[in-house]
């Protein structure tokens, strides 16, 4: 088993005040709060206009009962969701990050059925390492390889020489190479949206790096504690896999 440290990370302990004064604070942070609501409506709108891309390659995973196109994947649904799981195929576990990140959406899948949405995480890993961790995390969601395609490639969440890009930059692996900052090579997270159009597959939207925040409620509701997220400058080096802790 793990051992953590358990020294607690700096932080800014508020001060303790009347419930007059307290009141008076939450009304003015209220007031912003519901101004950036505001804002996240009207940008949620505005991402929902976003112009789409015909899917034209033939993209067909493993899967546990055998292959499937991108199309399979919708299982009759109008819309499909991927997380682009990081579990390279050396690897015997996935990247604890993205399992934080699945542990965040399991609980999701059987609602986005019911707004005609199907979900899938797609790794490169081969389907007997995925189906092995998978079935020790107890996750039900469908997952499948993508090692025998570009898939990976072609949505910029396998970094190396020959594919530069990652998070809409171009020249991301060179100058993550050189910061020494951010995934610097092989496998990285991200998100992608498509919509199926009678057979036509059209992808919609992706988002990579901070843009996977909102999908984890996890830092949403350690993000309205007074300790916050506690990873004092470290980032997600306090995560471990779930049967871990």
């Amino acid at each position: 088993m793990e051992v953590q440290s358990m020294e607690a990370p700096a932080v800014n302990i508020p001060k303790v005040v009347s419930r007059e004064a307290w009141l008076a604070a939450r009304k003015e942070l209220l007031t912003k709060e519901r101004e950036w609501t505001r804002q996240r409506d009207a940008l949620s709108a505005e991402r929902r206009k976003l112009p789409m891309v015909r899917i034209d390659k033939d993209y067909v995973f493993e899967g546990p009962n055998g292959r499937r196109t991108l199309a399979n994947l919708f299982e009759g649904r109008r819309q499909l969701i991927v997380y682009h799981f990081m579990f390279d195929p050396a690897w015997e576990v996935g990247c604890k990050s993205c399992s934080y990140v699945a542990d965040n959406l399991s609980g999701a899948v059987v609602h986005l059925a019911a707004r005609d949405t199907s979900f899938a995480a797609i790794s490169r890993a081969p389907i007997a390492k995925i189906e092995g961790f998978k079935q020790r995390m107890g996750w039900t969601f469908p997952w499948l390889s993508s090692n025998a395609n570009d898939f990976n490639y072609d949505f910029h969440v396998t970094i190396d020489e020959a594919h530069p890009e990652y998070n809409f930059q171009p020249d991301y692996y060179s100058r993550a190479k050189e910061l020494k900052r951010g995934p610097q090579a092989g496998e990285a997270p991200g998100l992608s949206v498509f919509l199926l159009e009678g057979e036509q597959v059209h992808h919609a939207y992706s988002t990579y790096t901070r843009g996977l925040d909102l999908f984890l409620n996890t830092y949403n509701l350690l993000d309205h504690t007074p300790l916050g997220r506690q990873e004092n400058g470290r980032g997600m080096a306090w995560l471990r896999h779930h049967d871990k802790y």
